[in-house]
């Protein structure tokens, strides 16, 4: 059981979303469906822009890398959580643990830079839009997309590093169905007070102010379209910002409660996190699908080259 660090945790035990069977098997038969649904149309939502010409903008380039992070989310805690249902043996590795922190908080670290970047993308069309082309050009939206990544696996990595170090002798049980800081550095055989601050400072706080940065940027530009007039392209460009604050609000609606505050226990702790690592990662892109007729029309063509569809 020793480690090199005097670990002596080998595995945490995971007491889940309920200890009834019979929510259990609700949940799993709840999840799988969701999952059989969702998680393909994401997919098509990725393969609808990149194999239409119409969808060649920006905006579209970055719902795509969008839903694919996304899609990335589902193979991070989904897999165990569903999997747990069936199973009475509820534990993980401390491996494994370490992996869904880092995977984690590189996605979700990378999605609120992405969204970032679809703010500016959104500034640049509605505000310069003479120079919207050549500001931002396809080698600008690559580069945001990368810069997303790295943003997101520094933040990743400067989250897990400091966990791995701590040393864990006891009790192993995470009142949770999967690992996250606030829930793992509270079993920690030490005094972890700075960390907490320190956790707090680069999750919750930078959380908060890229939220709130966001919804100033995304309010300014419906003010200003608004200020310009009713007509047909003024009224599809704040559609689109209403969207985006829409995902921003899902995004880091449940972030925000989850890491800007003590790290202790609360009543709707598990139904938050529900909802913010399994729920709504993947309902992101389709919010936007729904309010979006091209991506739409796309859908429709790219299902009607394979017969799949036979509607207008």
């Amino acid at each position: 059981m020793e480690r090199g660090n005097h670990t002596e945790v080998t595995e945490f035990l995971l007491l889940g979303l309920s200890q009834t069977r019979e929510v259990q098997l609700f949940l799993f038969v709840l999840f799988l469906l969701f999952y059989i649904v969702i998680f393909p149309a994401n997919i098509l939502i990725i393969l609808s822009i990149w194999g239409d010409p119409h969808l060649g903008s920006p905006m579209y380039f970055f719902l795509a890398n969008l839903a694919f992070l996304d899609i990335c989310y589902c193979f991070v805690i989904p897999p165990k959580v569903i999997s747990h249902f069936l199973s009475h043996h509820k534990t993980i590795s401390y491996g494994g643990c370490l992996a869904q922190l880092f995977f984690l908080h590189l996605l979700g670290g990378a999605e609120i830079n992405l969204l970032m970047g679809m703010a500016f993308d959104r500034y640049v069309a509605i505000c310069q839009p003479l120079r919207y082309t050549t500001v931002v050009s396809r080698g600008v939206c690559w580069a945001l997309v990368g810069a997303a990544w790295a943003v997101g696996f520094m933040h990743s990595f400067i989250q897990v590093i400091p966990i791995a170090r701590l040393p864990f002798c006891g009790p192993n049980e995470l009142d949770s169905f999967f690992c996250d800081i606030t829930q793992v550095i509270k079993l920690a055989c030490t005094d972890v007070y700075v960390l907490e601050f320190f956790m707090f400072f680069n999750s919750g706080l930078v959380t908060m102010l890229c939220f709130i940065l966001l919804l100033i940027s995304y309010g300014a530009l419906l003010v200003r379209l608004w200020a310009g007039g009713s007509s047909k392209g003024m009224s599809k460009a704040a559609s689109t910002c209403i969207t985006h604050i829409i995902i921003i609000i899902i995004m880091f609606g449940p972030a925000t409660y989850i890491y800007c505050r003590p790290f202790r226990s609360f009543p709707l702790d598990k139904v938050v996190a529900v909802f913010h690592t399994v729920v709504f990662p993947l309902l992101n892109p389709i919010i936007y699908t729904l309010r979006n007729k091209e991506i739409i029309s796309a859908m429709k063509r790219l299902l009607g080259r394979y017969g799949l569809w036979r509607g207008k």
